[in-house]
């Protein structure tokens, strides 16, 4: 992981100073913000009524912890006056570099000092957050969970990412069954805050990206007690696969890949998965079905073909190429189709051919986009006709794949380290 310029604290004078005068607190709610002044007047006003709802005796802080917006988010933050004895705010620029990685660090820090029973960190951009979004995350932490991740409803065609890599990987390398690994908000205890603010990541990429992952990684390898809180539909910002999620596939992927050389040693040995907990109700809210741009998907797909064509053939097998090349002819979309097996193999030698080139590796991780867009191209398909249920027990069965395929993993990676 690439260092960078490394600071002893997240925090600014005037933070310090405000925590000093608190004292203490019971429930830190950490809000990263950065160019967020559409939502975060909504996103701050809900969580002051959830806390107002469900933990009216507790002293609770808001904290917006933002990446040096020069738009409103910060002076429109700071009208959101809680009007409560027990709930104090704080909106501040955090130290380091930029990321959601360095403005987490700043909320850890304030968390730690004012030892903070609970903490609950939520994305700036949230439209669908509720009050019992405080309530399912808060709770668990109160009666001994240390990592509360998110499960949210989503359509069936929503969060590609996680259903074609994060999920798989994170259920097969770590044997969890956590569904959102990269959700972007969680539910966290002092003793799990303590943990990540003593590891050596701050002045590295996690800093800047992939925290989410990290945060979910960490609190499995370091034996924290896990749950997943049922919430309602997580809508925020752009949600089609063809627009622009390559920079953040690369971003994820990276993270894991990355993490796959730390944790080596933990995930080579684990066999299987298992279960984690899933607490409270979900709210009362339908994900909204959304148009995918298909089309676009397999454009993308065929053009990387055109650009990375060598590259695909060195790194991945000879029968998965051909099966790429057979695919790239297919003029019919509703009959693009990729098998889950080749998929899966892509994956796992994509994460050696990453470990075997460290001074090119993102470079190679680009060339695993195109391939991606094809994967999500193929998923229109495969769930065209199937209800949320339905499509829920077909990612599960990809996942099971995944777990099933590790040993073809683990050959590849001590092969590239050897």
């Amino acid at each position: 992981m690439t260092k960078i310029t490394r600071f002893s604290t997240a925090l600014r004078p005037h933070v310090t100073a405000k925590i000093e005068q608190l004292e203490y607190a019971d429930i830190v709610v950490g809000i990263p913000a950065y160019y967020s002044g559409d939502s975060i007047v909504h996103v701050l006003k809900t969580v002051v009524k959830g806390i107002e709802q469900y933990y009216p005796h507790l002293k609770a802080l808001i904290m917006v912890s933002d990446g040096g917006s020069t738009d409103d988010t910060r002076d429109l933050a700071r009208s959101v006056d809680p009007k409560s004895y027990n709930i104090e705010s704080i909106i501040t620029v955090y130290r380091g570099i930029p990321g959601k990685g360095s403005g987490l660090r700043a909320v850890f820090e304030v968390a730690s000092f004012l030892k903070a029973r609970a903490v609950a960190v939520f994305d700036s951009d949230l439209v669908s957050i509720t009050p019992e979004w405080i309530r399912n995350f808060v709770e668990p932490v109160l009666h001994g969970y240390d990592y509360v991740a998110p499960c949210y409803k989503r359509y069936k065609l929503d969060g590609t990412i996680t259903n074609t890599i994060a999920y798989n990987l994170t259920r097969a390398l770590y044997g969890r069954r956590i569904r959102q690994p990269i959700g972007g908000d969680f539910g966290i205890s002092p003793a799990l805050v303590k943990h990540y603010l003593d590891q050596d990541v701050w002045g590295t990429d996690i800093a800047r990206f992939g925290i989410d992952i990290w945060m979910t990684t960490s609190a499995i390898v370091g034996g924290f007690r896990i749950c997943q809180a049922k919430l309602g539909v997580k809508q925020h910002g752009q949600k089609d696969p063809s627009s622009d999620l390559g920079p953040m596939l690369r971003q994820v992927v990276g993270t894991i890949f990355q993490l796959m050389e730390q944790y080596q040693d933990y995930w080579i040995k684990t066999k299987g998965s298992l279960e984690v907990p899933t607490l409270g109700e979900f709210v009362d809210q339908k994900a909204e079905a959304f148009d995918i741009d298909q089309a676009n998907l397999v454009e993308y797909f065929k053009l990387g073909l055109t650009n990375f064509g060598g590259v695909w053939k060195n790194i991945i097998e000879e029968r998965d190429f051909e099966i790429i090349r057979e695919l790239a002819r297919t003029e019919r979309s509703d009959r693009f189709l990729m098998p889950i097996d080749t998929w899966v193999r892509i994956v796992y030698r994509y994460a050696g051919a990453f470990q075997a080139t460290p001074r090119q590796r993102f470079k190679v991780l680009d060339t695993l986009v195109p391939l991606y867009y094809g994967r999500v191209g193929s998923l229109v398909n495969e769930l065209r006709d199937k209800t949320s249920e339905e499509a829920e027990r077909h990612f599960e069965e990809n996942a099971l794949i995944f777990e099933q395929m590790k040993d073809y993993l683990i050959e590849i990676w001590e092969h590239k380290e050897g």
